[in-house]
């Protein structure tokens, strides 16, 4: 963790490039499922042909649109960084937020891998704080970046002796 200047302003690590993969691979699961009932609705009531086909190439489009643009956007505004005084995260692509701990309110870090994200070799960060805004969540990192962060983060509050709450 380097030190850096408090307050809050963009963080300036990106995540992993592997996330934006991640991001098109699970949005593309989730059109798969509405592509998968179109088609079956498709296959049950051939009385209207023409609005089904039509409606299916609408969400073809909004699909490979959402598919292509949304991990990309994604990429671009997601960033973190840990400094010695705090932690910084900047997320989402429609509705972006920033936040930032300080060390010294942190309570909690975890890291967490699900199955998919394990393919991608990434991993999340959950920093805990007595903050009623919750936890700040860093998604998207390299596996070894996150466990280094961690191991980082841990040092730090386990340094500081003063309650978190």
């Amino acid at each position: 963790m380097e030190s850096s200047e408090a307050g809050l302003r963009p963080p300036r690590h990106r995540v992993s490039p592997r996330a934006r993969a991640y991001w098109a691979v699970r949005a593309s699961a989730g059109w798969l499922v509405l592509v998968a009932a179109q088609v079956i609705w498709l296959a049950v009531d051939t009385a209207r042909l023409g609005p089904h086909v039509a409606g299916l190439v609408l969400t073809a489009v909004v699909a490979a649109a959402h598919v292509t643009v949304m991990p990309q956007w994604r990429y671009r505004v997601h960033r973190w960084e840990a400094t010695p005084e705090a932690v910084y995260t900047q997320s989402g692509w429609f509705n972006q937020e920033r936040r930032i701990a300080p060390v010294s309110r942190i309570q909690t870090v975890d890291s967490e891998r699900g199955p998919l994200e394990q393919v991608f070799r990434l991993a999340n960060v959950t920093v805990t704080t007595a903050s009623a805004a919750g936890p700040l969540k860093i998604h998207g990192l390299d596996r070894d970046t996150a466990q280094r962060l961690v191991d980082e983060l841990t040092e730090g509050t386990s340094a500081d002796r003063s309650d978190a709450t």
